[in-house]
């Protein structure tokens, strides 16, 4: 017998299968094979159909079943990881009614500004850890604000694995998780946070009722096991975000544990248990998976939009015929790329620099000494340094880091930029051979009480190695220092124009 798990991204849809005796994974595929669509329409904008994500979960289900030889009636339960801070919405008979406006839009920057310099800090803080920001509920605002046709017909408000989970049993609920991942969690109060809403003016009946993340969220519906191969009748019994549900996977849910994570976006995820902060911008805070009223655990993420889009981009643009190619041509080049520096941020606006979008840069290019060895080099090493300008912000709001853990997967296979980064921060990163849609199977297992026992026999057999910082680093700091001070001046040189 098995668990599936589903992990919703924005490039693709990952299923894994896993064994339900021993949690071992049996398969991981993605759908489809290349890459989703991201519409932007206008600058700044992301949206995605979300009847995409299903169509590739339905084929995806088939195909991981067929390559397996596994009848779907063994599938014991789902599990539901998904792409943050997404908005969804559906009219009284579920229908969509505009494409999903996808994490990294920044069309609310502005909104979510507004909203906290109107509510200050003193509240915000205490209450939503966080600044309004470019988040769900900012979305859903600028949805009410600038397509009221669409606001006046919704009935729900949705995040993407809400959307799957409906689609699978014609229920729609979220959880606490989900929306903390909106900025509609009150942690003070420990409930939704309507006054943020009442501040909107957004009718706070669109809200989803509330289910636990562990626990039977729905079953599926005929209609969906035709469409998908899964038995009728099955329980979903877990959903999280995919940056909490990756440090799930990791083993990453105890204060001093921290998950990286380097795809399409880069990003730090460190685990606290105090919900003191100075930093409501830069850095968010969200509710973990084993958050709960008694005991309520946080997850601190930080995001770099701007991460593997970058290194994926420059694939294309050079027709490389594979990242394995990039790498080794990279490793033909010394630290620091021969003084070329690149700063990664093309991919929307950065919460880490303030929601500032400063674009992609390659300076220095000397058009007579580099070539694409150098290309690659600096961008491993920008986004690498990327990593390490946030991990300061974090430690400078009191995080303690006692270990880092990342999947075997995207930048992590480089050892340019693993080296740099751990050599940079002074930490081992041990990496696993793990991934969001197994940690969403292993999930979908789970009863109350068993997360901490499940993710420690997971080690047993997920680790596959361990990145060592360089004894030598000198020239690893040189190049970070010379890379901050032209970010620094870059951010300096925007904000004045923004003025």
């Amino acid at each position: 017998m098995f668990y599936i798990g589903y992990d919703i991204g924005s490039s693709f849809v990952k299923i894994a299968l896993i064994d339900s005796k021993n949690n071992k994974k049996v398969s991981v595929i993605s759908e489809p094979q290349e890459e989703m669509q991201i519409i932007s329409s206008k600058p700044n904008w992301a949206e995605q159909d979300p009847e995409t994500w299903w169509k590739h979960l339905c084929n995806g289900t088939h195909r991981i079943l067929a390559e397996n030889g596994i009848d779907g009636k063994k599938i014991l339960a789902v599990g539901i990881s998904y792409q943050m801070h997404g908005l969804v919405l559906v009219d009284s008979r579920g229908k969509l009614l505009r494409n999903s406006i996808i994490w990294c839009d920044s069309r609310a920057v502005d909104i979510g500004e507004k909203a906290a310099d109107e509510i200050g800090k003193a509240k915000f803080g205490k209450h939503l850890l966080n600044a309004p920001g470019n988040f769900t509920a900012s979305k859903l605002k600028w949805v009410k604000e600038n397509e009221k046709e669409v606001y006046t017909k919704a009935s729900h408000f949705m995040l993407p694995g809400d959307y799957i989970a409906f689609k699978l049993t014609n229920e729609i609920v979220t959880t606490k998780n989900g929306l903390s991942e909106g900025m509609l969690w009150d942690y003070h109060d420990k409930k939704l946070a309507e006054w943020l809403l009442e501040h909107y003016k957004i009718d706070i009946k669109l809200t989803p009722p509330l289910v636990e993340n562990f626990e039977d969220q729905g079953r599926v519906t005929p209609k969906a096991a035709q469409e998908t191969g899964l038995p009728n009748g099955i329980p979903i019994r877990y959903r999280a975000g995919d940056q909490p549900n990756n440090a799930l996977s990791l083993n990453v849910l105890r204060p001093g544990e921290v998950a990286a994570t380097a795809g399409t976006s880069g990003v730090l995820f460190a685990v606290r248990n105090r919900h003191a902060s100075n930093e409501f911008s830069r850095v968010n805070h969200f509710a973990h998976v084993n958050y709960t009223l008694k005991n309520p655990i946080i997850g601190t993420l930080l995001c770099v939009n701007g991460a593997g889009i970058q290194y994926s981009w420059l694939k294309k643009m050079t027709k490389s015929t594979s990242f394995i190619q990039m790498n080794e041509l990279a490793a033909t080049v010394g630290i620091g790329s021969n003084e070329l520096i690149n700063l990664p941020f093309g991919n929307g606006s950065e919460r880490m620099l303030n929601n500032q979008n400063l674009g992609t840069h390659f300076c220095n290019l000397n058009l007579n000494i580099h070539g694409q060895e150098h290309l690659f080099r600096s961008a491993l090493e920008g986004i690498a340094f990327s990593f390490v300008y946030g991990m300061e912000i974090m430690k400078a709001d009191g995080i303690d880091i006692s270990i880092i853990r990342a999947g075997n997967d995207n930048l992590f296979q480089s050892e340019i930029f693993s080296t740099t980064f751990s050599s940079l921060i002074g930490h081992p990163i041990e990496i696993y051979n793990t991934t969001g849609a197994v940690g969403a199977a292993r999930a979908a297992g789970l009863e109350k009480g068993e997360l901490i026992e499940l993710s420690r026999s997971s080690n047993d057999f997920d680790k596959v190695r361990e990145i060592l910082p360089e004894s030598d680093t000198q020239k690893y700091k040189e190049t970070y220092e010379k890379w901050k001070l032209v970010l620094e001046q870059k951010i300096l040189n925007n904000d004045t124009y923004r003025r």
